[in-house]
């Protein structure tokens, strides 16, 4: 490919997927690196954008001492400049070198990227192969074998594929043509790694039988990623409508769908919680939780998350944040609270009586012995009572902020507001905006 058509590609893929903004390179100093670095230059020169190489320093190989010299050296004969960020790898009996040098990488570069930034970065159209190769090696469904997505939000910014329609072979051509350098990784050579094992010992037979197969996979992938949208799509359609104030999923809904949309729904809520199950453990939730007797009280643990059962939802429980107390609440700030961020401010159409002192309230949690009658109610009731009422499950209700004035609850923040604090229909007072964490 000559190098007015390379470039024309690659602006018209620019221009789809990043048109403005900063651009960064993650800029290993490799061949897919370089050529990338080397038509952004240009790009923009063109457009006057500001641009910048960052090159990730893991330190896990005597050769890689000598890359962040030599990524200077190019990035500046290209007129860009070069940032060395150093990472340390965390290492283990269990853990995957090259994962946790990926999973470093990234949170490096991600770190470094604001609103409307791109990190740019080289993969290339045999890099797809190998990982639909890989999916299929996991026995991955949809969203594996959608393979890598030309973008994808990245920290504050986004992750930018401008390469993925491109052979690794008309790169290398482009690199000798422009007479560019670049280094080769050593470790690249191991086939120890599933990833090299393919590049060295499988791809090379397959192209040799089919010489389109990396275009045919590629294909593939762009056919998965549709479905997986579609997925996606229908997911936010089931999902909101099976969920209750908990954030808990209705089993009784899911039984209701079809088994696949069933999974689709289950599959992308447990994902809203950072839950990232094969078909094994998908299949584990619904069989030992959902279905479990009715006695029952099950618990299925997934990584570091759990999965509960409670009066016919599947739940979460969240395990990050300590609930944190307020002895006085300040009108019009959003005040946090561990669990999640509450702000108290006055409205026309208001939840709480516009009599109500804000410096005369405090946030409390788990306070033994209260009743309430929520609006709405015709009698008082413990608050155990109510909690059975509003599905609150055991474990989430010492994190459910409590609204007091004194001895005395307002409201269960996010649940209900007590009758005799409540503000009349359509007359101003205070509202309450709670955002969970």
């Amino acid at each position: 490919m000559a190098l007015s058509t390379l470039y024309q590609h690659f602006s018209r893929k620019m221009q789809q997927l990043a048109p403005n903004g900063r651009l960064f390179v993650a800029f290993s100093g490799g061949l897919d690196s370089t050529v990338l670095l080397a038509l952004c230059a240009r790009l923009a020169r063109e457009q006057g954008r500001q641009l910048v190489a960052l090159h990730v320093h893991h330190g896990l190989q005597a050769a890689a001492d000598a890359w962040p010299e030599h990524c200077g050296a190019v990035a500046g004969a290209l007129g860009v400049p070069c940032r060395i960020i150093r990472v340390r790898v965390a290492g283990g009996p269990r853990i995957s070198l090259e994962a946790a040098a990926r999973e470093a990488r990234y949170r490096a570069l991600a770190a470094e990227l604001r609103p409307g930034d791109a990190l740019l970065t080289g993969h290339h159209q045999d890099d797809q192969a190998e990982t639909l190769l890989l999916a299929l090696k996991r026995g991955a469904g949809v969203a594996g074998l959608a393979a890598m997505p030309a973008t994808r939000a990245l920290g504050a910014g986004r992750q930018v594929r401008p390469l993925l329609g491109l052979s690794r072979r008309v790169l290398e051509r482009f690199a000798r043509e422009q007479g560019l350098r670049w280094v080769e990784d050593p470790s690249n050579a191991d086939t120890r790694f599933d990833r090299n094992f393919l590049r060295n010992e499988i791809l090379p037979r397959l192209l040799a039988q089919w010489p389109s197969f990396n275009e045919t996979a590629s294909r593939s992938a762009e056919l998965c990623a549709e479905q997986l949208a579609l997925a996606d799509e229908l997911a936010g359609q089931d999902v909101p409508a099976l969920l209750n104030a908990a954030d808990g999923i209705s089993i009784s809904g899911l039984q209701a769908l079809a088994p696949a949309r069933r999974h689709n729904a289950l599959r992308h809520w447990l994902q809203r919680h950072d839950i990232h199950c094969s078909r094994a453990q998908l299949t584990a939730v619904w069989q030992e939780l959902a279905l479990a007797r009715a006695d029952a009280t099950p618990l299925l643990r997934l990584g570091s998350k759990e999965i509960r059962r409670y009066q016919g939802c599947l739940y979460v429980p969240e395990q990050d944040g300590q609930p944190r107390p307020l002895a006085n609440l300040a009108a019009g700030d959003w005040l946090e609270l561990g669990v999640g961020r509450l702000r108290l401010y006055h409205a026309g159409a208001a939840q709480l009586s516009g009599r109500l002192d804000p410096a005369g309230l405090h946030i409390a949690f788990g306070v033994p012995g209260l009743r309430a009658r929520p609006v709405g109610r015709a009698g008082s009731r413990p608050l155990k009572k109510l909690w059975q009422e509003y599905a609150v499950p055991p474990w989430q209700r010492e994190r459910v902020p409590l609204l007091m004035e004194g001895e005395r609850l307002v409201a269960a923040v996010g649940l209900f507001v007590v009758a005799e604090y409540a503000a009349p229909p359509g007359q101003s007072g205070w509202c309450l905006a709670w955002q969970p964490g």
